[in-house]
């Protein structure tokens, strides 16, 4: 089972330099934060999905479809009876409460979504190479990067850790959603245990190889500018200046 999210394809997005591809994600957030109302964040939103399916990553979507379709019933819930309107529609749910609530779903969703793009079109070691370039420093990059390994390791050990268990004859399936998942709870201890050794063996690691030892680095991955990268960065200045025009004309 693949718990990474980068999809190894051969696409113009991911064909970008990773500087152009942090650029439109910075864009994307910036113009979801521009809006409350969910006309522009469903414009945005299916712009983001057409970016997606430029670049084939769309099929990463089935793997947290679960995630952004929780973020959006409990948003428009939540928000449909805590916020204030005008115009009352039932119990304490607005008009205005409603529009408000879709548009942080769609708003939530879609910085998700445009996130799930970035890394699916983006190898880790792009993503490092294009903040080195941006003259972050390396340990700063290393360090964002190896989050981002982290979780598909962490995940992959609680994997590990539930099969074995089962194996041993607990039952998880079994009764009501609590005590299924009070059933889960002990599995934490040897999930966190093994994610504590390895954290340390990968400190031995680097440590071991003189991590941080240099300054100047070299990496064998190339990334440049490009036709593509320019016509993309255009692209979506013109949008994101197309919302700010929405926005405040």
């Amino acid at each position: 089972m693949n718990l990474f999210l980068y999809l190894d394809k051969d696409t113009a997005i991911h064909r970008l330099d990773p500087r152009t591809k942090l650029a439109l994600l910075l864009g994307s957030f910036v113009a979801a934060v521009l809006f409350q109302r969910p006309g522009p964040l469903f414009a945005l939103l299916l712009i983001l999905l057409v970016y997606g399916a430029f670049g084939r990553s769309l099929e990463n979507l089935r793997r947290i479809w679960f995630l952004l379709l929780g973020i959006a019933i409990f948003s428009i819930a939540s928000w449909s009876v805590f916020a204030r309107g005008t115009t009352p529609l039932f119990w304490r749910v607005t008009q205005e409460s409603l529009a408000y609530g879709v548009g942080a779903a769609i708003k939530i969703d879609g910085m998700i979504i445009s996130g799930l793009i970035f890394l699916s079109t983006t190898r880790i070691e792009e993503v490092v190479l294009g903040l080195m370039r941006l003259r972050v420093p390396y340990q700063a990059a290393f360090a964002f990067s190896l989050g981002i390994r982290m979780v598909p390791t962490i995940i992959g050990t609680a994997m590990t850790v539930i099969e074995a268990q089962r194996s041993r004859g607990l039952d998880l399936e079994s009764g009501g959603p609590l005590v299924r998942l009070r059933n889960h709870i002990p599995l934490l201890v040897p999930i966190f245990l093994q994610t504590l050794r390895g954290t340390d063996q990968l400190a031995k690691a680097l440590e071991s190889r003189g991590f941080g030892a240099r300054r100047e680095r070299t990496s064998y991955l190339e990334i440049g500018f490009h036709g593509a990268d320019a016509l993309a960065l255009a692209v979506g200045g013109l949008i994101l200046a197309a919302f700010f025009v929405v926005r405040f004309a």
